[in-house]
């Protein structure tokens, strides 16, 4: 009894030194672990709050970006249009003087060859005509050679000298000369300004293409780092409550290994001052003395005392009813072949302890494996359930992103298209007010004309009336004013033509701009009665003639009045094209900025239902992954502490069954040893 008390005190002592040590193991990795955790945590938490800080800079380095590469850009595209209406302003003046130059130019040529041929004729054609217009309008030609020209196109001269057609000749092949080389350099000068202009153009779509490139692209970058930013912020969250939770952790587990370490030294002392006192007593009452003194005095307590007359046989059978008993709740062959041993008197204590040890050992190795497996499967549970959740939130949060990026597009196409609309109508709404105020600019330009036709009709009817009843109020027609070409005809003696007869209304020279026509002509009515003696109206005249000045007056306020109106018109046109300029250019920058946002959603949704799929497909594997562990794993750990009580009871057993044996081995040897002694005596 006193050996089975050590060997189950020495099993308890190596079984609770395994658990001390693996509790020893965990106290060492566990706080390594969140040592190196929390210092992870300290290192990372100011290198991410350093990280967010740089994040927020760039991001508003990237928004200054944005904001000045929008406005190079709507300079550039100025720029261009600047340019634009300069080029054809010049390609218009361009084209004006080549045709001019060109009809001159033909002009000359032909009168060359005619002059060349001969003058018959040739002072009555368009050319000479031409010519003479030519000269005229030149001003870098000498007045000699423009009065020998003159001359010579007119047969006459002032002096009587009339130049030679081979002086002509050359004075216009000079002439014609001179304007191909004016033409070639202007022509010249047109070359070098398109290339100047396409190159200019050129240059602005480059820069205008690269500024949009890098609007889009700081774009999409701004919104990334907006998100990376944002998630550093929640990362930096999560790693500060984690360094607080971990450092708390730490904390209760040194406290805890600490107790726990003080609690196995004093179960250590305790468990070794027990296996001295049985190791003691055991050896007492083994001394050869003190059996023979038990013989004397405890004749029938002494054998069970010390177990000196146990059998091998009783032992053989109670070992064996313990191993039987274990039988009934395991079915493992080796208890079988165990269980014949112990029957078998062939068979050594020797050999069925080490067999009794074998199994022990077997059944330990197998209760490890079970615990490996059993931990492997709840590590692979927990890190597939974690990764499980991860990529459900994963695609939820793709999925909501993707329908947010949806909605966005959806709006920023119903704003670009209500962009174009207002475009639209902005622009027929300036082509309707320009066209209505054509028509009332001309309407006032012929009012105009219309009044000063008006007023000139009624001075010159004032002026007849004062001529007859008012002599010294008549003003006479001022001379009529000789053109440049006529003048040289009367300064070189020559006769002008005969000046035609003033036409206009009634003779007076003073016309209309339209005439109208009016229809529904009634016949004339009968003639008048036949007048008496004439007599001066002078008094009746005076009144007309204040009638006159009156509707003078009158046509002079209507006149200032429309004059006013039409000011008043432009000045609001004006305004109102200013206005609609300014605004078709910020609806033209927002509609811009609305397409450029819209690419850079479609882009964004792109990706994120490229994300999604790909995190459904990483959510798929992982399901079948837990699907497959679950068959790995349910049956162990659904019947894992069946087994393990099961597995206990066997090595609970087999320990008994060995102590049995061990000990009826030891009565035996005593029992030998007895023998042997009384022999003796």
């Amino acid at each position: 009894m006193l050996q089975s008390m050590v060997a189950k005190v020495e099993a308890e002592g190596e079984k609770e030194e395994k658990l001390f040590a693996k509790f020893q193991c965990f106290c060492k990795t566990g706080g390594g672990d969140l040592g190196a955790s929390i210092a992870a945590a300290e290192t990372k938490v100011p290198e991410v709050t350093s990280a967010i800080s740089e994040g927020e800079a760039k991001q508003t380095q990237l928004k200054e970006d944005l904001k000045n590469h929008q406005a190079d850009r709507a300079a550039a595209k100025d720029a261009r249009a600047e340019a634009t209406s300069i080029r054809e302003k010049e390609a218009a003046t361009y084209a004006k003087y080549k045709s001019d130059q060109d009809a001159d130019i033909a002009a000359m040529g032909k009168a060359i060859a005619a002059i060349e041929k001969g003058m018959a004729g040739f002072l009555q054609t368009s050319a000479a005509d031409a010519v003479k217009k030519f000269v005229l309008s030149k001003k870098d030609i000498s007045p000699m050679d423009r009065q020998d020209i003159l001359a010579f196109l007119s047969g006459t001269s002032s002096d009587g000298y009339a130049p030679a057609s081979d002086q002509i000749v050359g004075i216009l092949k000079q002439l014609k000369e001179r304007t191909e080389k004016d033409l070639a350099d202007a022509t010249a000068e047109e070359t070098q300004a398109i290339k100047n202009y396409e190159g200019l153009m050129a240059a602005k779509k480059n820069e205008i293409d690269t500024l949009t490139a890098a609007i889009e692209t700081k774009t999409v970058r701004s919104g990334e780092l907006a998100v990376k930013i944002v998630q550093m912020k929640d990362d930096l969250g999560d790693t500060q409550k984690a360094l607080l939770d971990d450092k708390k952790f730490l904390a209760d587990l040194e406290k805890n290994c600490e107790a726990k370490a003080k609690m196995w030294d004093e179960i250590k002392k305790t468990r070794a001052e027990e296996l001295v006192a049985l190791a003691e007593t055991i050896k007492v009452l083994n001394d050869d003395d003190a059996l023979d003194l038990f013989k004397k005095t405890l004749p029938g307590a002494s054998a069970s005392l010390v177990q000196l007359k146990v059998s091998a046989k009783s032992m053989r059978q109670s070992a064996l009813e313990i191993v039987r008993d274990a039988q009934k709740k395991s079915h493992r062959p080796e208890l079988d072949f165990l269980s014949l041993a112990i029957g078998s008197k062939k068979v050594s204590f020797d050999k069925v302890l080490a067999m009794i040890d074998e199994m022990v050992e077997v059944l330990k190795k197998e209760q490890v494996t079970d615990d490996d497996k059993k931990e492997y499967c709840t590590i692979q549970f927990d890190q597939s359930d974690d990764s499980k959740k991860a990529l459900e939130r994963k695609a939820a949060d793709l999925t909501a992103a993707s329908e947010d990026a949806q909605a966005s597009i959806e709006d920023l196409t119903a704003e670009i298209k209500a962009l174009h609309a207002s475009i639209k109508a902005l622009d027929k709404s300036v082509a309707e007010a320009t066209e209505q105020r054509k028509e009332e600019n001309a309407d006032f330009k012929e009012l105009m004309a219309s009044d000063t036709t008006a007023k000139k009709l009624l001075d010159f009817a004032k002026n007849r009336l004062n001529k007859f009843y008012n002599p010294k109020l008549y003003k006479e027609a001022a001379p009529v004013k000789l053109s440049e070409e006529d003048q040289i005809v009367v300064n070189m003696g020559g006769t002008l033509a005969p000046t035609a007869a003033p036409g206009g209304i009634a003779g007076t020279g003073i016309s209309l701009m339209q005439v109208r026509v009016h229809k529904n002509i009634v016949a004339p009515p009968p003639p008048p009665e036949t007048f008496d003696g004439y007599s001066k109206k002078s008094g009746e005249s005076t009144g007309v003639i204040a009638m006159i000045d009156l509707l003078i007056k009158d046509l002079d306020k209507e006149m200032t009045e429309a004059q006013t109106e039409e000011k008043d018109a432009q000045a609001d046109y004006e305004k109102m094209m200013a206005d609609s300029a300014e605004k078709r250019a910020q609806d033209s920058k927002t509609l811009t900025d609305k397409e450029s946002a819209k690419a850079s959603t479609e882009a964004d949704l792109a990706a994120h239902k490229e994300g999604t799929a790909a995190t459904l497909r990483e959510l798929d594997a992982t399901n079948k992954f837990i699907s497959s562990l679950h068959g790995e794993c349910d049956w162990l750990i659904k019947y894992f502490d069946t087994r393990k009580e099961a597995r206990a009871g066997e090595v609970d057993s087999l320990v008994k069954a060995k102590a049995v044996l061990s000990g009826a081995d030891f009565a035996l040897l005593q029992k030998s040893k007895t023998v042997s002694l009384r022999g003796s005596m």
